[in-house]
């Protein structure tokens, strides 16, 4: 496990950033199996994402790519789970009911009914 250190988780997400935005499936897979000897899957997914957050302003391609070629089935599930559970609670936070305007179907995705759907993408913008 990472020593929890705000230097250290740094560097592993400017290491994570850099690989995507280089596009090399095999640094890629070497990084993410380094750290799956470190770092629990959700970890490793949050990682991901601020990786992705952190390119995503001026490399939308490599955002794609990463996507597409770099992250395992098993960890876009984690990031599902946890960007889910975001919406969830940005949901229920604007006061829209769980099984009515929003749920999740059985294989992770998100369903909103319009006004939810509209509510996320203003919220967005």
């Amino acid at each position: 496990m990472l020593d929890r250190n705000p230097l250290q988780l740094e560097t592993e997400i400017a290491r994570i950033a850099r690989v995507m935005m280089t596009r090399n499936s095999e640094i890629g897979s070497d990084i993410i199996d380094d750290l799956r000897t470190k770092l629990t899957s959700e970890e490793l997914a949050g990682l991901l994402l601020v990786g992705i957050e952190r390119i995503l302003w001026f490399d939308v391609d490599a955002v794609f790519w990463t996507i597409e070629q770099m992250i395992p089935a098993d960890l876009m599930q984690e990031i599902r789970k946890i960007t889910n559970l975001a919406f969830y609670k940005q949901l229920i936070n604007q006061k829209f009911i769980p099984g009515v305007d929003f749920s999740i179907d059985a294989d992770g995705k998100l369903l909103l009914n319009h006004n939810a759907k509209a509510a996320l993408l203003k919220s967005k913008g």
